[in-house]
C-alpha cells in the first residue's frame, strides 16, 4: 500500500506571505520558459497596430516598460492571437528572463481555465516544483508576483472573456509585459490597472487579397485580383475565414476560382435562410466553415463533428479514436487532413485543439447530425478510454491501491501502450485538464457508472504534482454519482479520500463530516480494514485541532483493527501517528515506544518517507528528554529522506525539528538556516501554519542571541497568524516566547500576552498545557519582573 492512503501528518494550512529574502526559486543553470506558439506563417498588414505595440517598449534595455499591460480587443476571427503572437515573436529578444503563454478558453463552450490552474502553469514554468505550488490561489498569486518583481518576462494571456480571469495574473512589476486579447474591452484593465488598449477590426480589402495570395502561393496560378477580393468579401475580410478559404483554394489548384465562389455564396443563402439575424461578420465566418467542412471526406467530417462531443480544452490520437471508433493510426491520418484544412490546430506532437468558434461550429454539427444514440454511444467510447488509460496510469503511479472494477463494454476502444512510470506520469499530466470535464460530463449524461469510477480511479492515476484540492471537484461529482448507484463500498471509499482532502487544505468540518459517514457505512458492511482506515483519517484531524484524548481513541481502534486483521504496514503508520499524538500531550516514554517500533517496521518495508516521518517524531522526543545529540541524528537522517525523495512538503515539516534540535545544541546559525528553509518551503506550499511555526522557531533563535526585539518580531507574527487560522495552542505557545522577549523592557504587555495564553489554553488540561498554563500563571501576575 502507497503512502498515499497510509495517511501520516504531512500535511498543513493553506494561505501565503512572503517573509524571507531569497532568490527566487527557479534553480541555477535552468532555462527561462519559452512558451510562445509558433509565429503565424503569412502574417500581413497590421502594421498601424504593430507599431502601437512597439511603442510600449522603452527605449533601452534594462529600462521599465512604458505600459505594463496592453488589450488587444476585437471580433471573433479578426486575428487577434495572430497579430499578439507575431509580435511577441519580434520582440523576445528584449524579455531574457522568458515568455510566458496561456489560452484562458474564456469563449470556450466548454469550462475556461481558472486562475488558479493558470497560476499552477505559469509557476511550474518559472521553476516552482509541482508540489510546492500553493493550492490557494491568492498565495500563489502572490509567489508569481514575487518572482517575477524583478525580471523581464513577457506574458501572453489569449482568449480573456473577464477582467477576474486576467488580474491574477499580472505581474505587477515595471519591466514584465502583459498582452491579453478578449472580444470584449476589458475596460477595468484600463481604468485600474492602467491598460493600453489597441481595437482590431477587419483587414483593409488590400490586406485580405494579399493574405489570400500569401496562402495560396506556390498552390495555384495567379488569381484575378478581383475574383480575390470578392472572396474576401464573402470572408467579412476576417483573417481566420480567409485563411480557411485560402487552404480550401490551395488544396484546389485545378478549381477556377469562380467554382469556389459560387459554392461559398451557395453555403452563404444557406445561412441566410437559417440565421436569426445576427450580425454580418458572424454569419460570414459560419458560411465559411459550412464550406470548409462540406468539402470534407465523409470520414473527416464525421471526425469533426465527434469532435465537438468531447468536452476537455485538448485531445490526442488515443481519445479521438475512442471517439470515432477506429485505429489510433487512423486517426491521426484524419486529424492530418482536419489540421491542413484549418478546421482544427496542433499545438505539439499528439495534442489538437480548436478555435473556439469552430469548436462551437461542431457541437452545433454533431447535434445536427449524429442521432442521440450515436453521440451516446461515441461518448460512452470516450469514457470508457479515460477509465482504461487512468488505470493503467494507477498500475504504475500507485500500484499497491485498490483498483477500480472496469465497467464492461461490447465495443472495445484502443489503449495506448503505457510502458513505465515516466510514460504513465506524462499521459496523466496531459490529461490532467480533461478529466474534471470528463467526469462531468459523464454525470450530464446520467452515466453515473463511468462518473463514479472516473473519479475514484483519478484520485491514484493523477499527477504526483497534482495539487491536493483539484481532485475535490471530481470527488465530489463522484461520490453524489456512486450515491446514486447504490455502491456502499465505493461511497465509502470515496468519503474517505475527501477527507482526507478537506483536512489538508484545512476545511476541518468538511473533512470530519465525510469520515464519520465512511465510518458509518464500514461498519454497516461489516468492514474492519474500511473502519481502521477511517478511524485513523479520525485520528488524524483530531491531532489537527490538538484534540489529544479524541486522537489517542481513535489511533488505539485503528491499531487494534489492523492488528486483528494481521496488516504490519498499516500498524507502523498508526504506531507513528499515535507516537506524535502522546508526544504533543507530552508523554515522552509511550511516544518513543511507539515511534521506535514504527521505524524498524518500516524500515524492513522499505517505506521511506514513513521512516522520515517516525524519525521527526523520535527526535522531538530526544529533544524533549534533553538528548540533542541522538535528537539531531534522528531530524538529520529525515531531512536526507526528504532530500532524496525530492519532497518539498517534507522537507519543511522536518526542517523544522532539524532547527529544533540545532538550536538545542547551541548552534543558532545553520539553525536560523533551517528555519528560513522551513519558512520559503511552506509560503510556496501555502502552508500558512507551519510557515509560522518557522516565524516561531526563528524568533527562539534571535532569543538565544540575546536579540530580544527581533525575537519579540518573529513571535508576535507567528502568534497573529496562528489566532486567525483558529489554532489556539500554537498562538498560546507564540505568545508565551513573546512574553519572555518582551519580559524585561516591556513587563506590562508581557503579562498581558501571558493573560491571553490563559485564555488560549484553557480547553487543554494534558500535560504539556499545564506546564505551559503554569508559566503563564506566574508570568501573569508578575509584578516586577
Amino acid at each position: 500500500m502507497s503512502g498515499t492512503s497510509r495517511d501520516v501528518v504531512q500535511a498543513g494550512n493553506v494561505g501565503g506571505g512572503v517573509h524571507f529574502h531569497h532568490h527566487g526559486s527557479r534553480d541555477r543553470g535552468t532555462s527561462p520558459p519559452r512558451q510562445l506558439p509558433g509565429d503565424v506563417r503569412g502574417f500581413v498588414n497590421r502594421v498601424d497596430e504593430l507599431e502601437r505595440l512597439d511603442a510600449v517598449l522603452p527605449g533601452r534595455d534594462g529600462e521599465p516598460v512604458v505600459v505594463s499591460i496592453c488589450v488587444i480587443a476585437g471580433t471573433a476571427g479578426a486575428g487577434k492571437t495572430s497579430l499578439a503572437l507575431h509580435w511577441a515573436h519580434q520582440v523576445r529578444d528584449r524579455f531574457p528572463d522568458g515568455q510566458l503563454h496561456l489560452n484562458l478558453r474564456g469563449y470556450d463552450p466548454q469550462e475556461p481555465v481558472t486562475a488558479g490552474e493558470a497560476l499552477h502553469r505559469f509557476l511550474t514554468a518559472l521553476g516552482v516544483p509541482s508540489d510546492a505550488v500553493p493550492p490557494d490561489a491568492e498565495a500563489a498569486a502572490a509567489l508569481y508576483r514575487s518572482l517575477l518583481a524583478d525580471r523581464r518576462v513577457l506574458v501572453v494571456l489569449d482568449n480573456a472573456s473577464t477582467v477576474s480571469q486576467v488580474r491574477p495574473l499580472l505581474p505587477g512589476g515595471d519591466r514584465c509585459l502583459t498582452i491579453v486579447t478578449s472580444r470584449n474591452r476589458l475596460s477595468g484593465l484600463a481604468i485600474r490597472d492602467g491598460a493600453h488598449r489597441i481595437t482590431l477590426g477587419t483587414l483593409p480589402e488590400e490586406a485580405a487579397v494579399a493574405l489570400l495570395r500569401v496562402v495560396t502561393a506556390g498552390f495555384r496560378p495567379q488569381d484575378d485580383e478581383e475574383k480575390l477580393s470578392e472572396l474576401s468579401r464573402l470572408c467579412a475580410r476576417l483573417p481566420l475565414a480567409l485563411r480557411i478559404a485560402a487552404e480550401r483554394a490551395a488544396s484546389h489548384p485545378h478549381m477556377r476560382l469562380e467554382e469556389l465562389i459560387a459554392d461559398l455564396r451557395d453555403e452563404s443563402a444557406l445561412w441566410d435562410a437559417l440565421s436569426s439575424g445576427d450580425e454580418e461578420e458572424a454569419e460570414a465566418v459560419r458560411t465559411v466553415f459550412a464550406w470548409s467542412y462540406r468539402a470534407l471526406p465523409a470520414e473527416a467530417s464525421r471526425v469533426f463533428r465527434l469532435l465537438g462531443l468531447h468536452p476537455g480544452p485538448d485531445l490526442g490520437a488515443g481519445a479521438v479514436s475512442a471517439l470515432a471508433g477506429i485505429s489510433v493510426r487512423r486517426a491521426r491520418q484524419v486529424l492530418d487532413v482536419l489540421v491542413g484544412a484549418h478546421l482544427v490546430e496542433q499545438t505539439a506532437a499528439d495534442r489538437y485543439e480548436f478555435h473556439d468558434l469552430l469548436r462551437v461550429y461542431a457541437v452545433d454539427r454533431v447535434r445536427e447530425e449524429e442521432s442521440d444514440d450515436s453521440r451516446g454511444e461515441a461518448l460512452g467510447r470516450l469514457l470508457d478510454w479515460y477509465l482504461r488509460m487512468a488505470d493503467a496510469a494507477q498500475g504504475w503511479i500507485a500500484p499497491d491501491e485498490e483498483h477500480v472494477p472496469l465497467p464492461q463494454h461490447g465495443e472495445s476502444t484502443e489503449p495506448l501502450s503505457l510502458p513505465g512510470y515516466d510514460q504513465a506520469v506524462e499521459w496523466s499530466e496531459r490529461e490532467q485538464a480533461n478529466i474534471l470535464p470528463a467526469v462531468r460530463a459523464a454525470e450530464d449524461a446520467g452515466r453515473d457508472g463511468h462518473a463514479w469510477r472516473l473519479a475514484a480511479v483519478w484520485r491514484y492515476g493523477q499527477p504526483p504534482s497534482a495539487p491536493a484540492a483539484e481532485w475535490l471537484p471530481i470527488g465530489e461529482i463522484g461520490l453524489r454519482a456512486v450515491r446514486r448507484t447504490g455502491d456502499r463500498w465505493w461511497e465509502a471509499r470515496l468519503l474517505d479520500g475527501l477527507g482526507i482532502i478537506y483536512r489538508r487544505i484545512n476545511r476541518p468540518a468538511e473533512s470530519l463530516g465525510h469520515h464519520e459517514d465512511a465510518l458509518g457505512i464500514w461498519r454497516e458492511l461489516g468492514d474492519r480494514h474500511g473502519e481502521a482506515v477511517s478511524l485513523n483519517a479520525l485520528g488524524l484531524l483530531h491531532l489537527r485541532r490538538r484534540r489529544l484524548p479524541e486522537a489517542e481513541s481513535m489511533f488505539r481502534d485503528a491499531l487494534a483493527g489492523f492488528r486483528e486483521l494481521a496488516d504490519a504496514g498499516w500498524q507502523a503508520v498508526v504506531l507513528s501517528n499515535r507516537g506524535r499524538a502522546r508526544h504533543d500531550a507530552g508523554l515522552l516514554t509511550e511516544a518513543a515506544d511507539d515511534v521506535r517500533e514504527a521505524v524498524v517496521a518500516h524500515r524492513e518495508q522499505g517505506d521511506s518517507a514513513s521512516v522520515g516521518d517516525a524519525l521527526a517524531v523520535l527526535s522531538a522526543v530526544h529533544l524533549d528528554r534533553g538528548e540533542p545529540e541522538k535528537g539531531l541524528r534522528a531530524a538529520q537522517e529525515a531531512v536526507e529522506i526528504a532530500l532524496e525523495l525530492r519532497d518539498h512538503t517534507l522537507e519543511g515539516f522536518w526542517l523544522l525539528t532539524l532547527g529544533a534540535a540545532q538550536l538545542a545544541l547551541g548552534r543558532p546559525g545553520v539553525a536560523l538556516e533551517s528555519y528560513q528553509r522551513s519558512a520559503v518551503l511552506h509560503r510556496r506550499l501555502g502552508d500558512r501554519s507551519r510557515e509560522a511555526l518557522a516565524w516561531h522557531g526563528t524568533g527562539e533563535v534571535y532569543a538565544q542571541l540575546g536579540r530580544d526585539e527581533e525575537a519579540a518580531a518573529f513571535h508576535r507574527r507567528s502568534a497573529a497568524v496562528h489566532r486567525e487560522l483558529g489554532d489556539s495552542w500554537s498562538a498560546a505557545v507564540a505568545l508565551d516566547a513573546l512574553a519572555t522577549a518582551l519580559r524585561a523592557d516591556r513587563p506590562e504587555e508581557a503579562r498581558r500576552c501571558w493573560g491571553d495564553v490563559l485564555r488560549l489554553i484553557a480547553e487543554f488540561d494534558d500535560p504539556r498545557a499545564a506546564r505551559l498554563r503554569g508559566r503563564a500563571d506566574r508570568g501573569s501576575g508578575e509584578r516586577n519582573p
